[in-house]
């Protein structure tokens, strides 16, 4: 019988877990009866009571694990980590708050028995604000033009992944994983199904700007090289510019000795001007060198705290 292990990162879902539970039983039991399963929710330190509700299942059904991180590692690394504890052969990632239908699960695992190893959902249609998801769309826009591997657009890590996508997964030595970049970089038979996003069960998105800014410059320092190549274009642009600026002024000037005069204003445009290309420029190389920093220190992605339910798996 094969087996499909069910990962969920949490963090301050202690209304979103039992609706969780009681979604997911029912679709294994009523539509996929011929698979072993096993629920592992992953909570990354909340400060409310989703442990207590995730120990509470975990004490009645032995299909349900938990893993509680010692601290808060932060939505990146938690999902990537996530991942990787299931023991299945095959992982579905979802997310706890419900945005993304478990129901969907029974296509995914019919598109993977055909062949295919991953399968991800892709989002048509949500309830962000208008102005993130412009925001979103020009991101995407960005990379596509920016970056050497396709990014797949508004793919949360929502999906089905064959043991084998996740054993590279393992391999990766990399503490600050880009998920979308490495599925779209690695993924082999990939499959995509658009769905309509709920609303999230916990009344409020668990995303903000300052996320989704750090998201997306994991994203821009992780996969694309042109930014910092444009820096070096810039440079030798405006080099070259200010240098035949300064041949017209040294023309004009031996040409009209005392009737030609220039203001300060062109030359304190002129500073800011470059000083803010320069300060733009300073900030891309900053999180580039903070990128760099970040995977050089070779950090774990996560330091677990406890394990519950796992005892089987590892005596074998």
């Amino acid at each position: 019988m094969k087996k499909i292990s069910v990962t969920i990162p949490t963090y301050s879902d202690e209304k979103c877990v039992p609706v969780m539970y009681e979604r997911l039983t029912k679709v294994f039991t009523e539509q996929l009866p011929q698979y072993d399963y096993e629920i592992i929710f992953v909570d990354d330190y909340s400060p409310d009571d989703t442990r207590e509700v995730i120990r509470e299942y975990c004490a009645k059904d032995k299909h349900v694990k938990a893993v509680f991180n010692a601290r808060n590692f932060g939505f990146s690394r938690n999902v990537f980590a996530t991942m990787q504890y299931g023991t299945g052969d095959a992982t579905f990632l979802l997310f706890s708050d419900l945005q993304d239908p478990p129901e969907l699960l029974p296509k995914m695992v019919e598109l993977w028995e055909s062949g295919k190893k991953v399968i991800i959902g892709q989002r048509i249609k949500g309830n962000e604000n208008p102005i993130m998801y412009g925001m979103r769309r020009l991101y995407y826009k960005l990379m596509e033009m920016m970056s050497d591997s396709k990014q797949i657009e508004h793919f949360n890590g929502f999906g089905l992944y064959d043991r084998s996508f996740i054993d590279v997964l393992r391999k990766l030595d990399d503490p600050a994983p880009y998920l979308k970049g490495i599925v779209s970089e690695l993924a082999i038979e990939l499959s995509i199904i658009p769905y309509e996003q709920a609303a999230s069960v916990r009344g409020h998105s668990g995303s903000n700007f300052l996320k989704n800014y750090d998201l997306a410059m994991l994203g821009i320092t992780s996969y694309t090289k042109l930014l910092m190549r444009l820096a070096t274009f810039a440079g030798a642009f405006l080099g070259v510019l200010s240098a035949l600026f300064a041949v017209f002024i040294l023309i004009s000037k031996l040409m009209n000795w005392s009737a030609f005069s220039y203001g300060t204003a062109t030359i304190i445009i002129g500073v800011f001007f470059i000083g803010a290309v320069q300060l733009f420029f300073l900030g891309i190389l900053g999180e580039y060198i903070l990128s760099i920093n970040t995977r050089s220190m070779h950090r774990p992605l996560v330091v677990i705290g406890e394990k519950i339910n796992f005892e089987e798996d590892e005596q074998s």
